[in-house]
């Protein structure tokens, strides 16, 4: 049995508003029915309406780099040792390099290849948008700047959807983590003359479903063949998340108790200077 692209453009209409952006966390394996054209169907339903589809597009395994002595910040969620002995010569990311991380999934991958698509100046955790806002949407972002994308969809009334995913899924909480106070990781990339820099990324997400009995009022929910959707609010989302977590910030934690990302997350972040850039 197939899924039709008219049941999805359905969907969609039911959970986000036209005209806004929307940013999508799409498991396809989570439909367990065929969608004639994959990924491709998937966003031709999401961008009728004038919406602007925005994906993240991280391409870490791509653009990482072994950090110099002095950038080893402490509370960095990172065990340094596994450094021992590693080099990498990488290249310098560009946005147009098509290049992206393999764990991603198809959708974004098909969102990059579109004509029209801009993303993100974020050489391991850049975001990618595609319609009629996309250029406003990430041109904020920066190495210092990981979850401008995010702040600008909020700001214009948008949305953040899941499609067969979970919250631990949902890269908007990462800004929720910052607003509420914390400083966020530093990892490392290579710049235009092989030099190593250091940029902003984010934490351990696989505690954040641990939010959702403060995110339960602002969600929307459809079933598309067997995939369950969930849209949320972005701008009321993050909000409710960072107000959750102030109260009490071990709620993020995963359920691996030696998680180090998680420790050293909740604890505030990184302690050392500010050289990023």
């Amino acid at each position: 049995m197939t899924i039709g692209v008219e049941r999805l453009i359905q969907a969609v209409d039911e959970l986000t508003p036209r005209d806004r952006p929307v940013m999508v966390h799409a498991s396809l394996r989570s439909f367990d029915e065929w969608i004639e054209g994959g990924a491709e169907t998937l966003l031709d339903a999401l961008l009728p309406g004038r919406r602007t589809v925005v994906v993240p597009s991280f391409s870490e395994s791509h653009f990482d780099a072994v950090p110099t002595a002095t950038m080893r910040l402490a509370r960095n969620g990172i065990d340094y040792a596994d450094f021992a002995g590693k080099t990498r010569e990488g290249p310098e990311y560009t946005v147009r390099c098509g290049l992206i991380d393999s764990s991603m999934g198809t959708m974004p991958a098909s969102l990059i290849a579109r004509p029209g698509a801009r993303r993100g100046q974020h050489p391991l955790d850049s975001f990618a948008a595609l319609g009629p806002q996309a250029i406003e949407l990430v041109a904020g972002q920066s190495t210092t700047d990981v979850y401008a994308p995010l702040r600008t969809l909020a700001e214009g009334g948008g949305t953040v959807l899941l499609m067969g995913v979970g919250l631990n899924r949902m890269t908007a909480l990462h800004l929720a983590e910052q607003e509420s106070g914390r400083r966020l990781f530093v990892r490392w990339t290579r710049g235009k003359q092989g030099e190593v820099r250091m940029v902003e990324t984010g934490s351990c997400s696989e505690g954040f479903p641990r939010l959702e009995p403060y995110l339960r009022p602002y969600a929307s929910t459809a079933v598309v063949g067997r995939s369950q959707w969930t849209a949320y609010p972005a701008k009321e989302t993050i909000a409710a998340a960072s107000a959750a977590i102030s109260a009490d910030p071990s709620i993020t934690h995963c359920s691996d108790n030696d998680c180090i990302r998680c420790r050293d997350s909740i604890a505030g972040g990184p302690i050392g200077p500010d050289v990023l850039g």
